[in-house]
């Protein structure tokens, strides 16, 4: 399905704590369309979180619009979106928060049990590369095979959407380097529009676009055509 997957309408989410006012977003305007990769940068608190956090129906703006295809998601009760995050969306963490009693394959095969129209664990687990670990527990598996393993339960339900927030994290360089492969594997084969938290600038490499927050706004974005005539500048 090609155009915009998510539209949002002067987005703006605020805490308050006493009398304090913290404004995590302000009046974000954005459009992600189908099958992109799209990268979210920035200091924390500048509101990338808060952002996927939303898109994703785990929480609500203040004021503003968010539409996921036509679906209006801020006029949705909670029931609604419990149904929308389990049919279209996936989530990638830090932390991979898989069931240490369970194999790789068990952790994946929770998802499958609920999911509409599901991938085979055992495909989902192919997909990322860990097809001749599938039945080690997390314990014996790398901090890179736990993310991936938490990648192939993300995308086991054939989202739409795969949300990752820090998903490199808490690996090192090269470790992290599988993991971002494994993630736009994910999106060429299947299609899945992914955006991608990080602290790490180079991963901005491999998006289509990247979006630089700052005080809750979309302060910059970058396309591979800007960051390609910005090379040939430099160059």
């Amino acid at each position: 399905m090609s155009g915009p997957v998510f539209t949002a309408k002067s987005l703006t989410k605020t805490y308050v704590s006493g009398e304090v006012m913290v404004h995590a977003l302000r009046n974000v305007d954005l459009e992600i369309d189908a099958k992109e990769v799209v990268v979210l940068l920035g200091p924390s608190g500048s509101g990338k979180t808060t952002l996927l956090n939303i898109m994703g129906g785990l929480d609500r703006p203040s004021s503003g619009k968010l539409y996921f295809r036509d679906l209006d998601l801020t006029d949705l009760q909670d029931r609604e979106l419990t149904l929308y995050r389990r049919d279209h969306v996936g989530f990638v963490f830090q932390f991979y928060n898989l069931v240490p009693s369970l194999t790789a394959f068990e952790n994946v095969a929770l998802v499958t049990e609920v999911a509409r129209n599901p991938m085979r664990p055992a495909d989902a687990l192919a997909l990322v590369g860990l097809e001749e670990r599938m039945h080690h527990f997390p314990a014996q598996l790398s901090g890179g095979e736990q993310q991936r393993v938490a990648i192939a339960r993300a995308i086991a339900k054939r989202p739409a959407v795969l949300l990752c927030d820090e998903p490199t994290g808490a690996l090192d360089s090269k470790t992290g380097i599988r993991v971002i492969d494994a993630l736009l594997g994910v999106n060429r084969q299947l299609g899945t529009t992914t955006l991608i938290i990080t602290h790490n600038a180079s991963i901005q490499e491999v998006a289509d676009r990247v979006l630089f927050f700052a005080d809750g706004r979309i302060s910059r974005i970058q396309t591979n055509e800007t960051r390609r005539q910005a090379a040939e500048l430099t160059w």
